[in-house]
């Protein structure tokens, strides 16, 4: 029998509901103010990006958990819709567990979020034993991000580093990290928010970028893309620094724009290509993303990332 393909992700991350409300600006504080919309929807970090790599075409595995109530049932649904593989999503029953939530309001194209974690905070290690004992040799790259317990996300890193997969950090939301992280981490892709505030490097240039990116280098990580939205990104690898330019486009909403790279990215690199077409794909992807409203349905398909390249 041939050996199966090692070329899908395994994404270790929060499934959320999106709860977003639109509107011209943000109330100031002890203000209420009139909307222009509403949806409700599938959300979280970890989902977002599981849709992101499965649009992308590469077999998105989700390892999650969510609660036994109507959120859950309309976020599972939305993830099978989308393609993303649920075997390994556990859905946590019990008096005062829910589904995480995150409150959205969304502004002049820019968005504020409320998270609350919920059953996000239920995943556990006999939970990632299981995902990475049934998936290790059908994934090429392991995707996660930090809205799950710390401890749960450092023992997915440390497996995934121990089976050879290719793992990917998207520290967000940032907070301070154990230094025995970074030497099992292949790729850290911080916003430049995110970056400064892991760094103490204030980024506002590709060159304090670049010193960011080297920042994550020094303590052992494989290689570092800071993402700085309309200006683009900087790679930083042991061969040195590289700039890839932002693709023009009217921004609608913000939302999900990080996980559409980070999902892009993903898949790129399991199928196997370099890391500057990778982050080419990823760009394209996040530009796409902001071009409509939403959180998952918002999220670039491969097909549309190859037609905003092509132009």
């Amino acid at each position: 029998m041939p050996e199966p393909r090692r070329d899908g992700v395994l994404i270790v991350g929060s499934i959320n509901a999106d709860v977003t409300a639109y509107s011209s600006r943000l109330p100031q504080p002890g203000e209420t103010f009139t909307g222009d919309a509403f949806a409700l929807g599938l959300g979280g970090k970890g989902a977002n990006q599981a849709v992101a790599v499965a649009k992308a075409g590469a077999a998105a595995h989700m390892v999650g958990c969510v609660g036994d109530d109507e959120f859950g049932s309309l976020v599972t649904s939305s993830l099978g819709e989308h393609g993303v593989r649920l075997e390994h999503v556990r859905t946590i029953a019990g008096e005062g567990v829910h589904t995480g939530i995150a409150h959205i309001r969304v502004a002049a194209g820019e968005n504020d979020i409320v998270i609350v974690a919920g059953a996000n905070a239920a995943l556990d290690e006999a939970q990632l034993d299981e995902a990475f004992a049934a998936l290790s040799g059908e994934v090429a790259v392991m995707l996660t991000q930090l809205e799950t317990p710390l401890p749960i996300t450092l023992a997915a890193v440390r497996r995934a580093h121990e089976a050879g997969i290719t793992v990917i950090l998207d520290p967000a939301p940032a907070r301070e990290l154990p230094e025995e992280i970074w030497p099992l981490v292949d790729i850290i892709k911080p916003n430049e928010t995110e970056a400064a505030l892991l760094t103490g490097i204030a980024v506002d240039s590709p060159a304090s970028a670049a010193q960011a990116g080297r920042w994550f280098l020094e303590r052992g990580a494989g290689a570092a893309i800071i993402t700085m939205a309309g200006a683009g990104s900087v790679l930083v690898t042991a061969d040195g620094v590289g700039e890839h330019a932002p693709i023009r486009v009217h921004v609608t909403d913000t939302t999900a724009a990080g996980d559409a790279f980070a999902g892009h990215l993903a898949a790129s690199i399991a199928a196997g290509l370099g890391l500057d077409e990778a982050i080419e794909r990823a760009g394209a992807a996040g530009a796409v993303t902001v071009t409509r409203r939403g959180a998952s349905g918002s999220i670039a398909t491969a097909a549309e990332v190859d037609e905003l390249l092509a132009r």
